[in-house]
């Protein structure tokens, strides 16, 4: 079901932003398609103040403005892929190891019972996809909140997720991923149950480094937009070498 349905609040650029923000890390618009104006406010029921509110507040998140082009949902190289996946790993690792220690019993819990939510999807089951629709849903949105730590959830919550989002439900499509996933997050889960700071964050800094080596394989395999070729994608010499060794 699409996420652009009518909006019937007050807040019109506020749940314009948010409907933007599902559509687009859902998969319902793909990176570096150009979006029209027009039709989102038809979609949306609403009219083109409030859109460009809400795309004015994507803008360096999942959307770019160029002159005489318009707005594009944001896109990525595989150079911007890897270091926005190695600030991932830097940041996260040490938010796992800061709620290994902040955590509250309650809060493990509720992150053992996510992951029972997770693996009941049927698309998870079948291994095509692994979704994690909205923050409260979100394994590690739960794990970063748990860290206690307001710098850190904001760098992360409010700038690279937003981002890491798109690529997440990308690489999660990918052959065996959603199975590997889930197993590296029920790994995660346990590492932060044992209280043990060493063993959570690196369980965390495995788990994305694997995620980074499938998005951006992900990335090189995918066709450019309407061409039905492959992309030609200078890949890092230090990403060719850690792909090459493994």
């Amino acid at each position: 079901m699409s996420a652009l349905r009518p909006i019937a609040i007050t807040s019109l650029a506020e749940e314009a932003f948010g409907k933007l923000v599902q559509a687009i890390t859902s998969g319902e618009f793909q990176p570096g398609q150009k979006l029209s104006e027009a039709q989102l406010a038809r979609q949306l029921g609403i009219s083109r103040g409030p859109l460009r509110e809400a795309l004015g507040r994507l803008e360096g998140r999942l959307v770019m403005r160029t002159p005489r082009i318009g707005v594009r949902v944001i896109d990525f190289s595989s150079q911007d892929l890897e270091q926005l996946f190695l600030v991932r790993e830097a940041l996260e690792g040490m938010a796992a190891r800061l709620a290994a220690e902040r955590m509250s019993a309650a809060e493990l819990a509720r992150l053992q019972d996510l992951l029972a939510h997770h693996a009941s999807q049927p698309e998870l089951a079948s291994g095509s996809a692994y979704h994690q629709y909205s923050q409260d849903q979100d394994f590690h949105f739960t794990i970063v909140r748990g860290a206690r730590c307001e710098r850190l959830e904001r760098m992360l919550l409010d700038e690279l997720y937003y981002q890491l989002r798109i690529q997440r439900l990308r690489s999660s499509t990918r052959p065996g991923r959603a199975h590997q996933a889930l197993t590296e997050h029920r790994e995660i889960a346990a590492a932060l149950a044992s209280r043990n700071p060493d063993a959570s964050e690196g369980t965390m800094r495995r788990h994305i480094r694997n995620a980074r080596l499938n998005s951006v394989s992900a990335l090189l395999s995918e066709p450019e937009a309407g061409t039905g070729v492959d992309r030609k994608i200078d890949v890092p010499r230090q990403a060719r070498r850690r792909r090459s060794t493994r």
